[in-house]
This record gives structure tokens, sequence and C-alpha cells, in this order.
């Protein structure tokens, strides 16, 4: 039947368009299993080869994956797919969107508005020397720092410019979903390696560097779980990398002053040949910004920089100033000790009712619980919106994301009281 419908075409572009089509029209689903090469192949009266190239010109765009005797299948969020938003209802309180608090964002102040031209310098030089200033501050080598327009777009450049499709990737499980998409847009693969609330698991770092070309680790204020590196788990795992240094490593600080504790980094800089470290400004200053600071090794540097002069070029020079202006302001200082207390109110209420959480920085409370979507069903008629874990987990068990960064303390009681009805009427409460 789903040959029948969906696919067509004599040529290996046209039947690329097809499926391109029935992807982003929803016919096929996230998941869906392809025809075999063969099977399509006689259907369109082509010869195998034709097919064959049209599924490896779906791999190499992010459209599909293959994965051996088990077939060739629809990436899960494949960057063609039309993305779908509901509007929730206006009596429901949204913990489910990880932005931060509006509230405590600081106000935008006047600046110098005069137009940058063509040819003057990429990068507003006062924000590259305080950013030098601020990565030195967390011993990260701060000579060679780049401005890029948010953090996403730091770590593609990154990866554009070492890996090719079909690389692996070493990435935290649960991890970002911005990561997993990008990682499927790129055609790279993501290979999972567990956390707990103090980081990557050493033993399975280790079991996922035998294959992996890269690795992409959020050492504080981890979306969607909270872990934060400790100091002796990052020693344990700077242990591990040592065996390969080569191995491309990239730092996430999308949280950045707000992630409530101290950076803690996985990266010896006198040994790794390849690293970059991106912090972003969009929890702290704002997501509008779009500016995020890049600090790397000397040949990422010269590679992303060379890239931005014959691309897109620079990052607005009018955003830039604006987060020199607001480098030193308060607000970002008061925001993370607020986080703080919001993130630990939801733990502690929880704890009370026997319900193990996850949330040792940032923005967001991880939830273990045995059926996702019926859990989140539930709370939204209740009134509570949060995330299922399923676009974050690649083998890790089921959990919800709640967002706590504008839930007031007074108000956690009310949500963790209302999980503790739903999973108390399934018998699934966990102590």
């Amino acid at each position: 039947m789903l040959i029948q419908n969906y696919l067509s075409g004599d040529s290996s572009v046209n039947i690329a368009v097809s499926i391109e089509s029935a992807v982003a029209s929803g016919k096929l689903s996230s998941g869906a299993l392809l025809p075999t090469v063969r099977a399509l192949a006689t259907h369109l009266r082509v010869s195998p080869a034709t097919v064959a190239a049209a599924y490896r010109m779906l791999g190499q765009r992010g459209v599909v994956v293959a994965d051996g005797r088990r077939g060739t299948r629809v990436r899960p969020s494949s960057p063609i797919a039309a993305p779908r938003s509901v509007p929730l209802p206006a009596d429901v309180v949204d913990l489910s969107d990880g932005n931060p608090d509006p509230a405590l964002l600081p106000r935008l102040p006047a600046i110098d508005m005069s137009q940058r031209l063509y040819g003057d310098e990429l990068n507003d030089p006062r924000l590259i020397e305080l950013a030098r200033e601020a990565f030195r501050a967390d011993r990260i080598d701060g000579d060679r720092v780049c401005v890029t327009s948010g953090a996403m777009d730091g770590i593609e450049r990154v990866l554009r410019e070492h890996l090719r499709a079909g690389d692996r990737v070493a990435v935290e499980d649960p991890c970002f979903t911005g990561i997993l998409d990008l990682l499927n847009a790129l055609s790279l693969v993501a290979v999972p390696v567990p956390v707990d609330d103090e980081g990557l698991l050493p033993a399975e770092l280790r079991r996922a560097m035998r294959s992996a070309q890269a690795l992409i680790v959020t050492p504080r204020a981890q979306n969607p779980t909270g872990a934060a590196l400790s100091s002796r788990r990052a020693r344990e795992l700077r242990s591990v990398l040592a065996s390969r240094t080569d191995l491309l490593v990239i730092e996430d600080d999308h949280a950045g002053a707000v992630a409530g504790v101290p950076y803690v980094s996985l990266i010896d800089f006198r040994t790794r040949t390849r690293w970059a470290v991106v912090r972003s400004v969009s929890k702290s200053l704002g997501p509008d910004l779009r500016v995020a600071l890049l600090a790397s090794d000397a040949h990422t540097h010269a590679r992303v920089e060379g890239r931005q002069s014959l691309g897109v070029r620079w990052v607005s020079h009018i955003l830039q100033r604006l987060v020199v202006a607001l480098w030193n302001h308060r607000a970002p200082a008061r925001a993370g000790r607020v986080y703080g207390e919001r993130r630990r109110a939801l733990l502690r209420e929880l704890a009370s009712r026997g319900i193990r959480a996850h949330g040792a920085s940032g923005l967001n409370v991880w939830i273990p619980v045995p059926e996702e979507n019926a859990i989140v069903q539930s709370l939204l008629h209740a009134g509570w919106a949060v995330k299922a874990g399923e676009r974050y987990r690649i083998s890790s068990p089921p959990a919800i994301r709640v967002t706590t960064a504008a839930l007031p303390p007074r108000k956690a009681g009310r949500i963790a009281e209302e999980l503790a009805r739903v999973l108390g009427s399934r018998g699934t409460i966990s102590a």
C-alpha cells in the first residue's frame, strides 16, 4: 500500500523527490520503513541501482537512515518534516517550553546604532576581549574566540568543518532535541552515552569512543536532565578521553551565567587537538539576541572564521554591542539564584511525595515516569503543560521534562501533588 500510494519516479532524483514529499506532508511518519531497494525497483520498473542512488541521496540530506539488514527508515525529526504546534488552552500553565523567565531578563539599553560596513572587522573587539576574560576565568583557553548566531549555530559550524556524512558523534542520553535534529540534518549518527546527575558515565563514554569521531557534551544545566559535571567525574572522564586526543570535543555551555553551578571542563587544552567551547547568552540575556561566543583550537578557529567570511559573514554588530552593554549587568546573577530556588523547590516537593527526579543545575527538572504520553495528557487536563521525554531519549528510559524557570516555589507543591495523584492512580510512584 505504501508503494502504490506515495512513491513514484523513473530516475533517482524523481524517486527521492516523491519520498521527500511524502515525509513533508506527513504521509510518511518518523521511523517509517521504506520498501527494500529491490521491491521498489520492481514496482517502479527501474534498476536497483537507481533506487539505491535515491536512498543514498536522501541519506545525505538527512531524510532517511540506512540500518543494515533492518532496512531504510525515515529519520526521527527529519529536517524536511513540517513542524506542528498546538496552542495551549489559556488556563494551562506552560512548563514545557524551556524558556528563561522574561521577568528575569535585563532590559535592553540604548546603544550606538551606527551601521557596520563591508570590510570592517567580523567581531566587536570589546566583546571578544570580554569573552576571553570570561573563558580564562573558567580555565578555558580563550586565545581564539569568534562570535556565532547562538550556540546551535556555533556547534553546527564546528561539526561541518570537521565531520562528514556517516560519521558518528557521541552525545548524552537523554540529549537536547536540537542536537539530535542537527545531527540528523547533517547525516551524522548519534551514539548515546547515558548520564547521571554528575554527567556522562565514564565506562559508557569509553565504549562510545571506539567508533565516534566527536563528542558533544553539556558540562552544566544539561538539557533535559539538569546534570552538571562534578570535579570528580570530570577527572574520570578526562582520563578516558586521554586515549583519544584526536576526538573532536565540543562543550555546549548554553545556560552560561544562569546555570547555577561553576563551569567544569573535560578538555585538556595542552593535548586535545580538536576542541570547541560555545557559550550562549540566550538564557542569561535573552534568546532574541542570537549571540554565542566560540573558543576553539587554532585549526578550528581558522576554519570557522574563514567560512564566516565566505558565507553569512558577521553576526550583527548591533547585537554584539547590546551584549557588551549588558555583559556586567546584575540580572543574570540574580536570575541564576532565582532559577536555583525554583528548581530546588520542585525537587523538594517531588521528593516529599516519593517521586524520584533530577535537576542538579539549570532550568529543568527531569522526572522518570512509566508512561510519558499518558502522564503528559493527564497533567495537561489538570492545567499543567510539560514535555514528554521521547524526543530527548535515544535508549534511556521514559521521563518527562518540567521547565521550572517561571514556576514560583509556592506553586511547586501543586504540580507535585497532581503528578503524585496521576502516578498513584497507576500505582507507579517510585521512591
